[in-house]
């Protein structure tokens, strides 16, 4: 997918990109692979691949499920690593409040950087381990969306994002194909963390056969305090 066609395919989600935002999207490719030289950020490197599967892979959840993406809605992206999906979500929709998470100081180097190169407002970057960051009241149920694409499988990805996510908001999972199985083994965590699944989509990205599923769930109450446990035992010992 090269730029144009990345243009033209959220022009039929009815998504007409500025010049402003095409020149983000393009200053976010050069400076990802410039800083990705002595930066592990990505394996993704060609413009095409970059443009489908980091940034249009990113926006889908906007494309499919608009309906859950309020105006002004704060949105906390948990384990984003190069900026994935809140960067792209954040061009699209300037309005969100856009706070990110990550344990790797570097990667936190190279956003702070890149929001500034973009000119975008409105962007917390917090370092720290997601179980650490779910229990700080600054942000534990805050959130009216809490994000996360390819960090871990449902389960232990249930753990590390409802918590943040505030009574009535939604956690917003982009996950590869099929996810069903997934979906099925987490369901005693999504209950018990305070959640149920209320949309789902498989879907294949333009112009490949790159399949993908995004599951959006929604806080029904709070969150247990025990949850998250502490760093590194969601992974050891997932809910079961």
């Amino acid at each position: 997918m090269n730029p144009e066609q990345f243009v033209e395919e959220l022009k039929k989600e009815n998504i007409i990109l500025s010049d402003q935002q095409l020149e983000q999207f393009n200053l976010y490719f050069e400076d990802l692979i410039e800083t990705n030289k002595h930066v592990n950020l990505t394996r993704i490197t060609s413009k095409e691949e970059v443009y489908l599967k980091h940034f249009y892979d990113s926006v889908t959840p906007l494309l499919h499920f608009a309906q859950f993406f309020g105006q002004d809605a704060s949105l906390c992206d948990v384990g984003a690593g190069a900026g994935f999906p809140s960067i792209p979500l954040k061009i699209l929709r300037p309005d969100f409040k856009v706070t990110i998470v990550d344990s790797l100081a570097k990667r936190l180097t190279f956003l702070d950087n890149l929001t500034k190169k973009l000119g975008l407002d409105g962007v917390e970057l917090v370092h720290g381990r997601a179980e650490d960051i779910g229990q700080n009241p600054k942000y534990r149920q805050q959130f009216d969306i809490v994000t996360a694409r390819a960090v871990a499988n449902m389960t232990v990805l249930s753990e590390y994002c409802l918590p943040l996510v505030k009574e009535g908001g939604y956690f917003v999972a982009l996950k590869g194909p099929k996810a069903q199985d997934e979906l099925k083994e987490s369901q005693k965590a999504v209950d018990v963390l305070g959640a149920e699944l209320v949309a789902s989509k498989e879907l294949t990205l333009p112009l490949s056969q790159e399949d993908r599923s995004l599951l959006i769930f929604k806080k029904i109450k709070a969150t247990p305090k025990k949850y998250p446990r502490q760093a590194g035992m969601p992974r050891r010992k997932p809910i079961q």
